[in-house]
């Protein structure tokens, strides 16, 4: 269950960097080994990524499983949140190139509670629009080494299913402005409701101007906690339609990102799940329900072989559609002993063909994506900065991967990069509206939180097809304040200010 995995630009240098996590020896034994430490990569140019991981202090310690990016204290570098097994930690991106250990400062330690949870995954949004980002942090389940079941299919061990742990309930840190947190898990409503929680993902699917939360559990239904406003939460994952599947199911949903897929301006869910239950994707109706649209867009066929992880909505070839990147492998690895499948999956690319239709073409995709692993995290980023979204992949007892994409650069493109005032920093939450020389229309959120365990930070990305300019952008910050540009050129990268002057 390791391998998260961020995107972030942690010096400025206005070049994408990366950070992996890595899992170590179970918390009851020795401290991990150096090699299996978390690790800090820091992009060199031309293709050549550095190891700064000592340098900048961010190896950690423990079995370590999720990563999420955001300046939560609004001084311009993105720092880095991890979760793990018994132990969470804050690191604070000082600027000189280190990071410093902030955990207990911040009020994010798990002390004076008993056991500790098992975190899996985290993601950083501002719930009361008071421009300092928030965190929430996603928990699976209760896991205690001296009592662990012994699992087998026929005379195989295998892991054990999730029915045999008790789940947890997940946490939300209010950010006091002070770069310390309090936690409102149970004033919010969110303590409340027991699942066992692998990712979350931020989302307004009310229009209300409040960014609500879905959480994939496993093998248990799905949480949408709507913000009510005042600082309280509801679930409504029921009410909505997408707790269960088409067939009122609760699969064994893991990644998850939420965006407007069909762009008609509301976001939809797109989840990963285990082979045998396809992975669910969730249209949006615009009256705050979701329609289960898998099998209708033919996705449902087409994934019902796969265990996906990590997976996002992004515009790989940059026609103004946004494609499903999974990435894919099996949980156990000796699945050939019981079974007539294999350990090792291909990571799989559904290109969306217009009219909420997908099709694979993982085959025609290059060698490098169909090679087979038990893959795990993956985060985005344009790492050459040629327009053309990229992905770093990591595998279980593998060395990671990263796919570099060679489209053909025949599509316009943009990338917007935001800087709040009176909203954070980041400009996460913020919606941005593109509207093409043609005419047509697109939204996407900034957000950092995407797929499984995993992150990517700081740039709002838009395939733009023959549209060589973008006839008007406008964006929505998380203040409220409305802010639009007028006839942007393409192809290029755009920096947005937030404009405080204007009115809502």
């Amino acid at each position: 269950m390791v391998g998260g995995v961020a995107v972030l630009d942690y010096n400025n240098d206005g070049l994408q960097d990366i950070y992996f996590v890595n899992g170590a020896r179970q918390p009851q034994l020795d401290k991990p080994e150096p090699s299996w430490f978390n690790r800090l990569y820091r992009n060199s140019g031309g293709g050549k990524f550095t190891d700064v991981t000592m340098e900048a202090d961010v190896a950690g310690d423990g079995f370590a499983t999720g990563v999420a990016v955001g300046d939560y204290d609004n001084d311009g570098y993105a720092d880095l949140f991890i979760a793990g097994v018994n132990r969470n930690t804050l690191y604070r991106n000082r600027g000189t190139g280190k990071f410093e250990n902030v955990t207990s400062k911040a009020g994010l330690a798990h002390e004076g509670i008993g056991r500790k949870p098992w975190s899996i995954a985290a993601g950083w949004f501002d719930f009361d629009n008071d421009g300092d980002l928030d965190l929430f942090v996603v928990n699976y389940c209760v896991w205690i080494p001296e009592s662990e079941h012994a699992c087998t299919i026929g005379n195989s061990r295998t892991y054990c299913h999730p029915r045999y742990y008790d789940g947890l309930s997940n946490n939300l840190y209010r950010n006091n402005g002070d770069s310390t947190f309090t936690d409102v898990s149970n004033s919010s409503g969110i303590a409340a409701h027991i699942g066992k929680g692998m990712s979350a993902a931020f989302l307004d699917f009310n229009g209300d101007g409040r960014l609500d939360i879905f959480v994939t559990n496993d093998t248990v239904p799905n949480f949408l906690f709507r913000n009510d406003g005042a600082g309280r939460f509801r679930e409504v994952g029921l009410e909505t339609g997408i707790a269960f599947n088409d067939d009122g199911r609760a699969v064994s949903s893991m990644g998850v990102d939420a965006r407007d897929i069909d762009n008609d301006g509301r976001e939809d869910v797109f989840v990963s799940a285990n082979n045998g239950e396809t992975f669910p994707l969730f249209r949006s109706l615009g009256n705050g329900t979701f329609l289960d649209v898998t099998y209708p867009s033919q996705i449902g066929r087409q994934t019902l072989v796969y265990t996906g992880w990590s997976n996002a909505i992004v515009d790989l070839d940059n026609d103004g559609l946004k494609d499903l990147f999974i990435a894919c492998g099996s949980i156990d690895d000796n699945v050939e002993k019981f079974s007539q499948r294999t350990s090792n999956h291909p990571n799989v690319v559904l290109r969306n063909v217009g009219n909420t239709q997908f099709i694979d073409v993982t085959g025609r995709s290059g060698r490098a994506l169909q090679a087979t692993a038990r893959h795990r995290g993956a985060a985005f980023g344009d790492f050459d900065n040629d327009g053309r979204v990229d992905v770093v992949v990591t595998r279980i007892d593998e060395p990671a991967i990263l796919l570099r994409n060679i489209s053909p650069p025949d599509n316009h493109w943009l990338a917007i990069r935001l800087r709040g005032q009176k909203s954070n920093r980041d400009g996460i939450g913020a919606l941005v509206e593109v509207v093409g020389a043609s005419g047509r229309r697109q939204w996407n959120r900034a957000t950092s939180s995407t797929g499984y365990a995993s992150s990517m930070h700081g740039v709002v990305y838009f395939g733009m097809g023959r549209d060589p300019t973008a006839k008007r952008i406008e964006i929505v910050w998380p203040s409220g304040i409305r802010q639009t540009l007028d006839n942007v050129a393409c192809d290029r990268y755009v920096n947005v200010e937030e404009q405080v002057a204007q009115t809502k």
